[in-house]
């Protein structure tokens, strides 16, 4: 029982870091006026080079071992960069191009696309609960982005489009993780995965070009969304699904949504209305019906 309260509040606390992060980078593109380019390809530099840091402590006899075959380090590759880099940019463009709140509940779409990659491997239809699960969100994501107007649409294009990429490379990493993981230690895999897409997409955007010099406040917020956003969370998250399962930590990382939607409208004075919160709602549902009637997915945040 201890060690499930534990789990529970490890799941919470990682969760609304991640939550928390979303927001600082809402702060960042709309008051600092940094630019998503400039801002992921720093973020997950520094988040990887502390803690492949950490690792070389921690786990030096495995730190190095994603590079020790050919297929283990065309599996990191896929992994780091197809999922989780492309992953957090495509979050934190949402994010510049709408909200904190409309990036965090768009990504928690990637069960749908769990869903489906499970159902073409499985070569079987989607059963009944899981065509209800789909949908949900098809019906939250058309009140979000629509406020239930056909004729209007309330989230940019863009952002919409973003925000489903997001979703789809939590699939790609969901999928991929256990092939990597069984073997290699998470925390390791992560830096890893940081650093490699750091590195690429700063080349890929050209960082350097963009000539942004961060304020105090900027600077403050770059060390908030490394330390809080990447360490914190992921260290916490983690922590919570090796105590309790990524079945039961899928519900609790509801605080993720749910910290930077209450950020967003309380603090960041983002607009939210009625029709919001009836999508969030309904792809909460969503989340409900694939978490406890699926036995074929455990996604994780």
């Amino acid at each position: 029982m201890k060690n499930n309260i534990k789990g529970i509040l490890y799941t919470i606390l990682g969760a609304s870091c991640w939550g928390l992060s979303g927001s600082m980078g809402q702060y960042l593109f709309n008051v600092e006026k940094m630019d998503s380019r400039w801002l992921v390809p720093i973020r997950l530099s520094f988040s990887g080079i502390l803690i492949i840091l950490y690792c070389l402590i921690k786990h030096k006899q495995t730190v190095f071992k994603p590079w020790k075959s050919i297929e283990m380090a065309k599996w990191m590759l896929l992994y780091g960069i197809g999922g989780v880099s492309i992953c957090q940019f495509l979050y934190f463009l949402t994010i510049e191009l709408s909200n904190a709140a409309m990036g965090t509940i768009l990504q928690d779409l990637a069960p749908i696309f769990i869903l489906a990659f499970t159902c073409i491997v499985s070569k079987r239809l989607p059963r009944l609960f899981e065509i209800i699960s789909i949908l949900l969100a098809l019906t939250g994501v058309f009140l979000l982005t629509t406020h239930g107007d056909f004729k209007h649409i309330s989230l940019p294009l863009p952002a919409l489009i973003a925000g489903i990429g997001s979703a789809f490379c939590v699939m790609i990493y969901n999928v991929l993780a256990p092939r990597i993981t069984s073997s290699i230690p998470v925390i390791v895999v992560q830096g890893w995965s940081f650093l490699i897409g750091g590195a690429l997409l700063g080349i890929a955007f050209q960082s350097w070009n963009l000539h942004y010099v961060p304020s105090f406040m900027g600077i403050f917020g770059i060390i908030f969304v490394v330390i809080v956003g990447n360490i914190c969370a992921f260290t916490l998250y983690i922590s919570g699904v090796s105590k309790i399962g990524p079945q039961k930590a899928i519900l609790y990382s509801f605080a993720e949504p749910i910290t930077a939607a209450l950020i967003s409208t309380f603090v960041l004075k983002s607009f939210f209305t009625f029709y919001d919160a009836i999508g969030f709602g309904l792809i909460f549902l969503m989340l409900f019906f694939i978490t406890f009637d699926s036995k074929d997915n455990t996604p994780t945040s």
